[in-house]
């Protein structure tokens, strides 16, 4: 099982359809995509801004614009099939199906080391991939990734979450990142074609 978390930057970006089609045709059964916050998420931060709420309720704000962008990418691809628990993501992947993971039941009534803005869908997708003991964390950005950039560097300038380093950290999946364009590396990854 593959977890493939994409960024809630593609959420306006042509390539979405493209990584959604890709990962119908070829990762049915074996894929779980994670989505990201996004825009609306980024709502939440402003609204926060605005009525000085606390992190618990952005946290549970930010899981619901998790779940809207989960339910726009089913809107692009029918195909894709919303599972808000482990037996449902595993129920998809035993029909051959992509699951598309609805965070909900990580709502809170009380804080906890998620409930706050270094935790963001990154550390949930990592934390997700051991829950569900994957093989394999994609995480999926609309910026350009060195091949060999350190993931400290990378969460230093933003581009995970500062949490994501200490989830991963002991994984026992590999963990990758890409961009955008990398669509056809991705379908070669899960055809096990060897990249040359």
């Amino acid at each position: 099982m593959w977890v493939v978390k994409i960024g809630g930057s593609l959420s306006h970006d042509p390539t979405l359809r493209d990584w959604l089609g890709e990962l119908c045709e070829v990762g049915g059964g074996r894929v779980v995509i994670v989505p990201g916050g996004g825009d609306f998420a980024d709502k939440v931060r402003q609204y926060q801004g605005e009525w000085r709420f606390d992190d618990l309720a952005a946290h549970n704000m930010c899981l619901l614009a998790m779940t809207q962008y989960a339910l726009l990418m089913q809107g692009v691809s029918p195909e894709l099939v919303l599972a808000s628990s482990e037996a449902k993501i595993r129920r998809t992947l035993r029909d051959g199906h992509v699951a598309v993971w609805v965070p909900t039941a990580l709502m809170r009534d009380t804080p906890d080391a998620m409930s706050n803005w270094d935790t963001t869908s990154d550390s949930l997708a990592a934390w997700l991939s051991t829950m569900l003991n994957a093989e394999r964390l994609v995480v999926v950005k609309s910026c350009a990734i060195a091949a060999d950039e350190p993931l400290e560097a990378l969460a230093a300038a933003g581009v995970v979450d500062r949490r994501f380093v200490g989830y991963v950290s002991d994984a026992n999946y590999v963990v990758e990142l890409l961009d955008k364009n990398s669509v056809a590396l991705m379908r070669d990854r899960l055809l096990n074609i060897p990249v040359t």
